[in-house]
């Protein structure tokens, strides 16, 4: 198992929350983004440098991660293709993707993207609060420990 990580995005405290579960479980993690990104200095934490273009992080990923692995991404449309694909994906405040809620998830980005492009609505999510983190932390904990155990996480 190998934990992927749509890193262009990605926020550095998700990025040293999954470092420390890396860590403590001695599980492979790679970091995909279009720049060399810090690697916490160990050998289990590889940066993979892609193109920079549109979704060419995103591609890599989906074209490369395997149904045993779990992908970190905020990208609906990569976590609607990852899911689509028998992987696992979970969004850095911690909500897992799956095949009941990512068309939803799909459906809605895409009516915001509509209401922000018409100036209805204006921003974006919110700033990531200490709860985002903690419920991360956990969600990445549970959805480790039971990818481990050999059971399809829920």
């Amino acid at each position: 198992m190998k934990v992927w990580v749509d890193a262009d995005a990605c926020p550095r405290v998700i990025k040293e929350i999954i470092f420390r579960a890396s860590d403590r479980l001695q599980l492979p993690v790679l970091l995909v983004a279009n720049k060399r990104l810090s690697n916490d200095n160990s050998a289990l934490i590889e940066s993979i440098v892609v193109d920079a273009g549109f979704d060419v992080a995103d591609d890599y990923i989906a074209e490369h991660a395997g149904a045993e692995d779990v992908v970190i991404t905020a990208d609906i449309p990569l976590a609607a293709r990852i899911v689509e694909k028998g992987c696992v994906a979970l969004d850095p405040r911690g909500d897992l993707y799956t095949e009941e809620n990512v068309g939803e998830r799909l459906s809605m980005r895409d009516f915001m993207m509509e209401l922000r492009s018409g100036g209805i609505v204006q921003g974006g999510p919110g700033q990531f609060s200490l709860a985002d983190r903690q419920r991360f932390a956990s969600s990445l904990d549970r959805l480790l420990t039971q990818k481990l155990r050999g059971r399809r996480p829920a």
